[in-house]
């Protein structure tokens, strides 16, 4: 089943050398200590055998489709847990959906009372875009509030947290509530959306000596060894090093929304790329090779070459998410790989790992408002 956009939006595009980064001396010493710690040869190494394991990976990705974003029933889940093969799915894709977490009409109920509040409050609630806000500066109305302490929510969190190991004294499976608005979309709204991103921090992966360890295995050669899920180490990584608007102050293993309503491809939900590893590591070693001259040989990883002089990292702003495009991220083939959820009903929900890119594009075939609570 296809699961791409059918339409590219016109987001910003990072091939060009943004010169603000340039002489920024956080920029340079990331990328200097990284050199000075790993070396050419393991970053080349890692780089040559991510390109090649992400050609394979992309290949899977673009003819599965949307089929490949695992879909689990939450009864099966919150009675029995994950399966081993569910969680080894799981794990490798870094995303998928529950269904059923809340029940439909509960979820429906929710949704009309959410409509109400905002409509008292319309005077005292702003957001974005201003000139037809659809992501709402609402944080705790009372279907928020009832969403996030859902006795099935807290349950699944703490399944899906439990994928993670590493876990110690002062670390626990438990879930934390975390506050974060609404997102209320009408159909064919004029609003480019979120362009393909990865949240918890941009240049703090690089810079922040903790959080690079999180990666070691990547650049010291050995990409194929990355655990995405070692709390041990993640768990002191400092992604508010740099704060910013973009950032979570705290660690968040999933991120997830529950919808209100319905949702279908194309029609304004969100697209995930559903792999973790490889995708996390061709994204931390591209700002250590530049693109060859020769457009035709842009796929061939062989032909980039090492960059060890000018310290631009495609995409980083360090007060904003790791942005990413087609043009700055070639092998990514991110036109391909972005993939639209399957359609989703009211009660439904989707979680993708602190690493999964995601993308909000513009609701093209969008004919309901869409609706959706971020629940972690």
């Amino acid at each position: 089943m296809p699961g791409t956009t059918r339409e590219w939006p016109e987001w910003r595009e990072y091939s060009e050398l943004d010169k603000s980064s340039v002489g920024d001396t956080a920029f340079i010493e990331a990328m200097q200590s990284i050199i000075s710690e790993y070396g050419e040869e393991a970053l080349r190494k890692s780089w040559l055998e991510t390109c090649e394991r992400l050609s394979d990976i992309t290949d899977e990705i673009a003819s599965s489709g949307t089929d490949y974003i695992p879909v689990f029933e939450s009864e099966s889940i919150l009675k029995n847990g994950f399966s081993t093969k569910e969680a080894l799915r799981f794990r490798k894709v870094g995303c998928c959906i529950v269904r059923d977490v809340i029940p439909e009409k509960d979820a429906k109920q929710l949704y009309r009372d959410l409509e109400t509040y905002i409509a008292d409050n319309k005077s005292k609630i702003s957001g974005w875009p201003a000139e037809s806000p659809s992501m709402l500066l609402l944080y705790n109305s009372p279907t928020q509030i009832a969403i996030r302490t859902h006795k099935n929510h807290l349950k699944l969190q703490r399944i899906m947290n439990e994928v993670w190991h590493g876990y110690s004294d002062d670390t626990s499976p438990e879930p934390l509530l975390y506050t974060d608005g609404i997102r209320n979309r009408p159909p064919k709204q004029a609003f480019l959306g979120l362009g393909p991103h990865i949240d918890a921090g941009s240049l703090a992966r690089w810079a922040d000596p903790n959080y690079r360890k999180v990666y070691e295995h990547i650049f010291s050669g050995n990409p194929d060894l990355h655990d995405c899920y070692n709390l041990e180490v993640r768990k002191t990584a400092d992604q508010y090093m740099f704060p910013g608007a973009g950032h979570s102050t705290i660690f968040r293993s999933f991120q997830g929304w529950t919808a209100l309503s319905r949702s279908a491809p194309s029609e304004g939900g969100i697209m995930l790329y559903p792999n973790v590893a490889t995708a996390i590591a061709y994204v931390l070693l591209r700002p250590f090779f530049n693109p060859p001259k020769n457009e035709a040989e842009i796929m061939n990883a062989a032909k980039w070459t090492f960059n060890n002089r000018t310290p631009w990292f495609p995409g980083t702003f360090k007060e904003q998410s790791q942005f990413l495009s087609p043009s700055s991220h070639p092998h990514l083939r991110l036109k391909e790989c972005l993939m639209n959820l399957p359609t989703m009903k009211a009660g439904d929900t989707v979680w993708w790992h602190t690493d999964v890119r995601s993308t909000n594009p513009f609701s093209y075939y969008q004919k309901l408002t869409t609706s959706v609570v971020p629940c972690s």
